[in-house]
């Protein structure tokens, strides 16, 4: 009798072999590739809440106001492509009731539009490709990827710097579980405004090169933990005018305790997060366990008989040997 291996259990060994060698593939080599911020983006956040705003027209700051914040994200696909950095370009109006609907942002109480140019997969700021300002931290609009429980450097545009954000546990929002960090900013002086002096109390002097203040009565976002995206935000700006060399505030231009993503800006902000988050759990998680599960499987089964063989009876026309004479 003789032992051969059948072309089944050569097939089931090569096949267990190979999951098992995938595995480790899709979790170390492939789920970190694929973990990469995108380069044509296109989303828009938007916020509300109310609060006080100075009113031009009136030369007076109006309580009570509904406040809407509208912030638009646009990846420019032929500098990400021609960099290979993300490039995205950000346009941030703020406005009122009087000023929405508006046909021109410009239109908007305050218009702001900015680029930011980051390592598609740290989220580092890169400075390049017309970036503008010049951001810095390790966060802004988004986190990292596989984000940890602690504190993180986040850019605040008005600032022009960047803020203290804390872990502070996790948090549902519209079901779905987020880490939540917080963060303020005490007040700061962020610039300079040409003003009529009669806005600063200083009625005599026609115009008035008067300082400008900000302050945040606390940041909160819950964030994704294995995508970095923003589910909910909530921030409470406060900008004021100064005269220059004051102590204390003259002129409110914007204060809000609370804005905030409406509801339906949080429901697409978490389809979007389960949608990704579960991309990268299949391709880091799931799929690797299911192959090596499955590879070793195969390779035990497949292993099994190639080692039993099947058992196959010589030939009665082979000839023996051991019986036939020698002859000189």
């Amino acid at each position: 009798m003789r032992r051969t291996a059948s072309p089944t259990s050569l097939i089931l060994l090569g096949l267990g072999t190979f999951l098992l060698v995938l595995a480790p593939l899709l979790a170390w080599y492939v789920e970190p590739r694929a973990a990469v911020n995108p380069i044509d983006i296109d989303t828009t956040a938007v916020y509300r809440g109310t609060g006080s705003v100075f009113d031009t027209g009136e030369l007076e700051t109006v309580p009570g106001q509904q406040i809407t914040v509208t912030q638009r994200v646009r990846g420019n696909v032929a500098e990400s492509e021609r960099s290979g950095d993300a490039v995205w370009d950000v346009t941030t109006t703020v406005d009122t009731d009087k000023t929405l609907p508006a046909a021109d942002p410009h239109d908007a109480l305050d218009f702001v539009p900015h680029r930011w140019v980051m390592d598609r997969r740290t989220t580092r700021p890169v400075h390049c490709c017309g970036e503008k300002p010049y951001i810095e931290g390790e966060a802004y609009l988004k986190f990292p990827f596989d984000v940890q429980k602690r504190t993180y450097r986040w850019w605040d545009n008005t600032l022009g710097g960047t803020v203290m954000l804390s872990y502070r546990g996790t948090e549902k929002v519209q079901g779905y579980t987020g880490y939540r960090f917080t963060g303020s900013v005490p007040p700061t002086r962020v610039g300079s405004r040409l003003v009529p002096g009669s806005i600063v109390d200083q009625p005599s002097r026609p115009q008035v090169l008067a300082e400008e203040w900000y302050s945040n009565h606390g940041f909160e976002l819950v964030v994704d933990q294995a995508t970095g995206r923003v589910v909910y935000a909530q921030t409470g700006p406060k900008r004021t005018l100064r005269a220059p060399g004051a102590d204390k505030d003259a002129a409110v231009l914007l204060d809000s305790p609370k804005i905030a993503f409406t509801t339906d800006t949080q429901k697409e902000a978490v389809r979007q997060a389960k949608r990704d988050s579960g991309q990268l759990r299949a391709v880091g998680v799931t799929a690797p366990i299911g192959a090596a599960v499955a590879g070793f499987v195969l390779a035990v089964v497949g292993g099994v008989l190639v080692v039993r063989g099947r058992r196959r009876p010589e030939s009665d026309e082979t000839p023996d040997n051991s019986r036939v004479p020698l002859t000189i």
